[in-house]
């Protein structure tokens, strides 16, 4: 049997449009080509959607809160845009995340997953990085939540959780088979830290882990002024699978789609009859509470 997802991971391009019809006919023009050839879901990175802070007033601009702030008057059409193109296409979008203002008052760095009939469902980011809390004041998420599609369970760890093993645990073991992770690093080492987070927790839940990043310079934007990395799909390595884990990997730092078809029956029989069995296996981890201290 073989259950495969066709998956599409972009290495987006921050660019300055315009006006809104601009920034329109970009997404168009990206959902086009990632579907050309066939695509279940498209995954679009963390903090893409910064790229409208352009369309604001000019007094906004170059203040990093003054900027979202300026941006939630266009967050309804950036949904609307989106579910429009989801519709029309019948694909599922993860589109790029916009760091959004709750009732709370705070901002939250929030993905919007849309369905082929329209639907949307969300996934605030969890665990904020310095550049996030210190500078940014971006609040953490307090939710996790599993997505059902026609294709697959799905699940978010956002950039820097995808860092974090225990985010991960969390959504797979409330069912997801696929984990997005969507991210914006300014350094190729920030990149490669996503990278290490993405493989690791791929072999931790033998999942599939899909990366998505920013790519190329904004100097107008403080927010995502550099953009470095490349896209990547991860599995564990292990029978039936790639010996590295890597399902594909993109470019650095070049523009475009990078595409998997993931066998999702091929992934359940490792879980259940691999070299090595990480998912069954993690309850049997020494816990932080059983450590003792001895000396020699």
């Amino acid at each position: 049997m073989s259950r495969p997802a066709r998956l599409k991971a972009a290495q987006y391009p921050i660019t300055r449009e315009r006006d809104f019809a601009g920034w329109k006919s970009k997404l168009d023009a990206w959902v086009a080509e990632g579907v050309r050839d066939g695509a279940d879901l498209l995954l679009f990175p963390e903090y893409g959607a910064m790229e409208l802070a352009a369309l604001i007033t000019p007094a906004m601009q170059g203040d990093l809160h003054r900027e979202i702030a300026g941006m939630q008057a266009l967050l309804p059409g950036f949904i609307e845009t989106h579910a429009g193109l989801a519709r029309r296409h019948r694909v599922h979008i993860a589109a790029a995340s916009f760091p959004v203002r709750d009732p709370d008052g705070r901002y939250r760095n929030r993905v919007h997953v849309f369905g082929p009939d329209g639907t949307m469902a969300v996934q605030d980011k969890i665990v904020m990085t310095r550049f996030e809390r210190e500078d940014w004041d971006i609040a953490g998420g307090s939710r996790l939540q599993v997505i059902e599609t026609g294709f697959a369970r799905i699940g978010l760890a956002i950039c820097y959780d995808v860092e974090f093993p225990l985010i991960a645990r969390a959504l797979v073991e409330a069912g997801a088979e696929i984990i997005l992770a969507p991210s914006c690093t300014d350094t190729l080492a920030g990149s490669n830290r996503v990278w290490v987070g993405a493989r690791s927790r791929a072999l931790e839940n033998q999942c599939v882990v899909a990366v998505s990043p920013t790519v190329g310079s904004a100097p107008w934007s403080l927010a995502v002024d550099e953009n470095r990395g490349r896209a990547g799909f991860f599995s564990a390595p292990d029978r039936g699978l790639p010996d590295d884990g890597i399902l594909a990997a993109g470019p650095v730092d070049q523009p475009g789609w990078v595409s998997a078809t993931v066998d999702l029956d091929a992934v359940d029989r490792v879980r259940r009859e691999g070299q090595v069995l990480n998912h069954r296996d993690w309850p049997e981890q020494v816990v932080a509470g059983e450590v003792a201290r001895v000396r020699v």
